[in-house]
């Protein structure tokens, strides 16, 4: 057993060196992008430097939480790393302690840290997500929502019947739509019509399409430069179905799966993220075993470089195995639960084998 004195120390270093490589990596990305950024709005007139830092600043918590993970297995190899090249791993195994007892404070801090990010760290970057898309769309004219097929999707029912709308952009306030195409299907489920316009209008109880197309099964398409349409939907629930589920506050996905569930949208997205943000502590547990099972080789054995690169690899590994699973998830192959949790299950089991094959104790 590891004593207190020694566990509070190795906490510290831990806990310290972690901060400072999520701390480092934080700074990059601001500068990275804050430079992007100017580049990208420097012919729009009237934005100021300062407001374009101040947009870069409300990006980075939601792309440093996506790091985290990496900055766990850093951390931890180079506080591995530190202690072996100054031996006092090797004078706590002298005086009897097992890998696995100063293995107690990384991983416990790897657990509060998890725990931590997603109660905590996650509601605050996820609103500050959410503020900075809507700059953005007010800027640069964002797309609907962030993923491979960039068109937002909006399904009602009125006394029309069931129709749904795609739109290639939404205004920021949700009652503005551009490119958008509705397809209005009657209350036995027969297609009736399609609508295709510039743009389209929200207005309370009605939809006003403008310089529309519509055409009819069996008919050619009439040309009017004003179509209405009756509308069920408030520009509240067009806002919060283009909301991406990493901008959703943690306590707050629960309630919009089921209110997406509950409208007839697809809320699998929420559910995965959900259920992702629950797994994170154990994807930090699997990260400190990666970062140890790699990093305690003592100096005097030569080969660190190659250890060193082997647990970058094998983190890289498993945040690519991460994001395909949970692909997977989103297209319905696998369930929420299954995506979201297997790769940190397969992680922390891979990393404690590797520890138990490699350690007599």
């Amino acid at each position: 057993m590891i004593g207190w004195t020694l566990a509070c120390y190795l906490s510290a270093l831990f806990l310290r060196t972690i901060g400072a490589v999520f701390l480092m990596v934080s700074v990059m990305i601001y500068v990275v992008d804050f430079i992007e950024l100017l580049r990208r709005s420097g012919d729009i007139p009237g934005v100021s430097a300062g407001y374009i830092a101040y947009f870069s600043l409300l990006r980075v918590p939601s792309v440093s939480e996506q790091i985290m993970p990496f900055c766990v297995l850093f951390g931890t190899m180079a506080t591995f790393l530190n202690l072996t090249r100054t031996l006092e791993l090797l004078v706590a195994r002298a005086v009897g302690v097992s890998v696995w007892g100063f293995l107690v404070p990384p991983l416990a801090i790897a657990a509060v840290t998890g725990i931590g990010s997603v109660v905590l760290f996650n509601p605050v970057s996820a609103i500050m997500k959410h503020r900075a898309d809507v700059i953005e769309t007010q800027l640069f004219g964002r797309n609907g929502k962030q993923n491979d097929d960039t068109s937002l999707w909006i399904r009602q029912q009125s006394i029309d019947g069931e129709v749904f709308i795609k739109a290639g952009q939404a205004s920021a306030d949700g009652t503005k739509l551009t490119s958008a195409t509705a397809y209005v299907f009657d209350h036995a489920g027969s297609f009736e019509q399609r609508i295709e316009a510039v743009t389209g209008k929200l207005w309370p109880g009605v939809w006003q399409f403008d310089h529309a197309r519509v055409m009819m099964p069996g008919e050619g398409s009439i040309a009017a430069d004003l179509y209405l349409l009756a509308a069920s939907i408030s520009p509240d629930d067009i806002i919060q179905g283009a909301i991406a589920p990493d901008s959703v506050p943690f306590w707050n996905l629960p309630s919009l799966h089921a209110a997406a569930e509950a409208e007839g949208l697809d809320g699998t997205g929420y559910r995965i993220q959900f259920h992702t943000l629950l797994a994170r502590p154990l994807l930090f547990i699997a990260m400190v075993l990666i970062a140890a099972a790699f990093s305690l080789r003592f100096f005097r054995f030569g080969g660190i470089t190659k250890m060193i690169l082997g647990g970058v690899g094998a983190g890289f590994v498993l945040y690519v195995a991460t994001k395909f699973v949970g692909d997977l998830g989103g297209a319905g192959l696998l369930s929420p639960l299954v995506a979201a949790w297997s790769p940190a299950v397969v992680a922390s089991l891979l990393g404690a084998f590797a520890l138990l094959n490699q350690e007599d104790g």
